[in-house]
């Protein structure tokens, strides 16, 4: 699996009812082998958080509650 992929599971099925009570809104950055994750205010905050622990592993940067972590462009009505 990709680490999009595998990140997106640990949040499906470990993590979303948690974090989406009390977080919603924030950034959750995921490293999916140690299942670990960092919260943060900004994009940036959760992943150098994450590099910071795991400065040789890959992690994948969500939005709480949100189908993306950036929306681009003019809302829709």
């Amino acid at each position: 699996m990709s680490i999009s992929k595998d990140a997106k599971q640990v949040y499906e099925i470990e993590l979303k009812d948690q974090l989406e009570a009390k977080h919603r809104d924030r950034f959750v950055a995921i490293e999916p082998t140690s299942k670990a994750y960092f919260l943060g205010d900004t994009f940036i905050d959760a992943a150098m958080a994450a590099k910071n622990a795991f400065p040789d592993r890959r992690s994948f940067v969500l939005r709480i509650g949100h189908d993306a972590a950036f929306h681009i462009g003019a809302a829709s009505s």
